[in-house]
C-alpha cells in the first residue's frame, strides 16, 4: 500500500547510530501497521461472511500491533509517525476474491517490514518482531490458501 504522503518522521533524542536503525525500523513497522489497519477495514467490507470473523481478528491484531509499536517509538526516544491522511490500495478490490487477495497482500508487506526489523533490533523487540512475523506469515497462508518459502523476505532486484 502507498501512503499518501510520509507524516511523523522520526525525532530521536540521542540514540545513537544503531538505535536509529532500531528506531527507523520500528517507524516502518508501526507505519505499516497503520497501513494494514487501513487495508482490512477494506477487506472488512468485502469479504465473504464465512470470513468475517477472522478479519476481525487481523484488524484487531494489527491495531495492537500499532499500538505497542507506538510505545516502542517512544521508548526508544522518537515521536511516532502518524497515519497517512490517505492510503492507495495496491489495487481494486471490488469483491470476497479481491479482498482475500488483499489480506494477503496487507500480511505480506508487514511480515517483510518485520523482517527488516528483525534484522535490526536485539532483545526483546527482536523478538517481538519475530512473533509478528510468523502471526502475518500464518495470516497470509490462511487468507491465500497456501505458503512461500521465506514469508517477510521480499524478492529485491
Amino acid at each position: 500500500m502507498t501512503t499518501g504522503g510520509t507524516k511523523g518522521a522520526a525525532r530521536t533524542k540521542g540514540t545513537g547510530g544503531t538505535g536509529n536503525a532500531v528506531l527507523d525500523a520500528v517507524q516502518a513497522a508501526l507505519a505499516a501497521e497503520y497501513a494494514a489497519v487501513y487495508g482490512y477495514s477494506v477487506v472488512g467490507g468485502r469479504v465473504a461472511e464465512s470470513r468475517e470473523a477472522e478479519a476481525r481478528q487481523a484488524y484487531d491484531a494489527h491495531r495492537a500491533r500499532r499500538d505497542v509499536l507506538g510505545r516502542t517509538v517512544v521508548d526508544l526516544g522518537g515521536t511516532p509517525v502518524t497515519a497517512a491522511a490517505g492510503y492507495e490500495l495496491p489495487f481494486a478490490v471490488p469483491d470476497a476474491a479481491a479482498a482475500l487477495r488483499l489480506a494477503a497482500y496487507l500480511e505480506d508487506h508487514v511480515a517483510g517490514v518485520y523482517g527488516d526489523l528483525v534484522r535490526a533490533a536485539i532483545g526483546d523487540i527482536r523478538r517481538d518482531a519475530a512473533s509478528a512475523l510468523r502471526e502475518a506469515a500464518v495470516r497470509a497462508v490462511r487468507w491465500r490458501g497456501g505458503s512461500v518459502a521465506f514469508p517477510g523476505l521480499a524478492e529485491r532486484s
